[in-house]
């Protein structure tokens, strides 16, 4: 497979235009140099040094879920509890966004979520991926409204933390502000890109979507996974038990944590949160021998690709973690078939903080319980605008 690097490509129209709503004009929907320049400016706040300081309050926001579970299995005599797993990991992973967007602010960033989430469920009904209800492209009342919603509560969020930053001149800012202090700094905002206001509502639009829908709904395929599989859980409460010393990871055990690595990135593999990567030649593009023309789009159907037995092996469909033992580039015979997070310039910026995210909230999960798969649990993968439980994610669970 080769790896194209270019500006060449960029997202499609025909798909951005529908999120326009949910994402505005941020990174993960704009092309060319403007997308280039808000890389630029995000990127360095997603660093790995930079996502390990946010380690604390990863476990912070994951307590309150093992003391709710454990409250469940308590009222219950002490018998297994059956739990439907998928709107409890959402609100976690929307508690670990907010507070590292907006520090002491994130009961705002709680009501933003539940603004994007309805604005999601909306697009995704009008017919997302083909509009084949022809509504796609129409006026939604809906969610104009409830996008205005969201860029109000953003910016009056953003301005609160600055002016608390004013009056406590030791508070630690926290994302957004550095982000934002970041675009103001370079000369304006860039190319094409308006105001200060306008590309900070518009990527903190982005980092909320990308950054809590998908690493919950990966927490709920690898919690599904792992009690079809105990012998994993086992393997990593032995691993927790070695690794951290008081029985909660930090920013230096966190990336002692092999084997939840590997059952995540297992997870990912079989169950990607995109379902597809689509791209427009933005002009006349050369892929090897395949001359792109300017307009067309290139599909990529990413858990095909993940499944495939020709990069995969015999065992493509089956749970393995342990393929992963020596990285991805070990893991298949060609490392551009495995892309969970994209590939190439465009790779999600997220993947540090999601990993990371990932890692804490399972193993502080699987360190105080034991679960296996609920008769409630129905198998069925909906190819949406993200791969999810179409009825969720239903375990039997009880405490350690």
């Amino acid at each position: 497979m080769n790896q194209l690097n270019t500006l060449q490509l960029g997202k499609d129209a025909y798909m951005t235009k529908a999120l326009q709503p949910m994402l505005g004009n941020g990174v993960i929907r704009s092309n060319g140099q403007f997308w280039a320049h808000q890389r630029k400016i995000i990127a360095p706040e997603f660093f790995m040094d930079k996502v390990k300081g946010m380690v604390g309050l990863m476990v912070e926001s994951t307590v309150p879920l093992l003391k709710k579970w454990e409250a469940m299995i308590d009222a219950g005599g002490g018998l297994a509890a059956e739990i439907n797993v998928d709107e409890d990991l959402r609100s976690v992973s929307a508690d670990v966004i907010a507070r590292a967007c907006f520090g002491s602010s994130y009961v705002k960033g709680k009501q933003i979520f539940s603004k994007l989430r309805t604005i999601q469920t909306t697009i995704t009904k009008q017919g997302f991926l083909f509009g084949l209800n022809g509504s796609r492209f129409f006026p939604n009342k809906k969610v104009s409204n409830l996008e205005r919603e969201v860029e109000l509560l953003i910016w009056e969020t953003v301005k609160r933390r600055q002016q608390e930053c004013v009056d406590k001149s030791s508070g630690q800012k926290d994302l957004m502000q550095l982000i934002l202090e970041s675009a103001v700094n370079e000369a304006g905002v860039g190319p094409g890109a308006g105001s200060p206001q306008k590309f900070i509502v518009d990527n903190c639009k982005n980092i909320y979507f990308a950054g809590h829908e998908t690493t919950a709904i990966t927490a709920s395929w690898c919690l599904m996974l792992l009690a079809l599989y105990p012998e994993w859980q086992s393997r990593i409460q032995a691993e927790m038990a070695q690794v951290c010393d008081n029985g909660l990871p930090d920013a230096d055990s966190v990336s002692r944590l092999k084997t939840v690595t590997m059952v995540i990135q297992e997870a990912m593999r079989l169950y990607p949160a995109a379902a597809f990567v689509s791209r427009e030649a933005l002009e006349d593009t050369r892929i090897g021998n395949i001359l792109v023309p300017k307009g067309v789009c290139i599909w990529t159907l990413i858990p095909t690709l993940h499944r495939d037995p020709e990069i995969w092996g015999a065992d493509a469909n089956e749970f393995k973690p342990d393929r992963f033992i020596n990285g991805v580039s070990k893991a298949c015979k060609s490392p551009q078939g495995y892309i969970p997070f994209g590939l190439g310039t465009r790779l999600c910026l997220g993947k540090n903080f999601a990993m990371v995210q990932l890692k804490v909230l399972l193993s502080l999960i699987v360190s105080k319980f034991t679960f296996s798969l609920s008769p409630s649990y129905h198998h069925s993968p909906a190819f949406r605008m993200l791969v999810e439980p179409e009825h969720g994610v239903y375990i039997k669970i009880q405490k350690i």
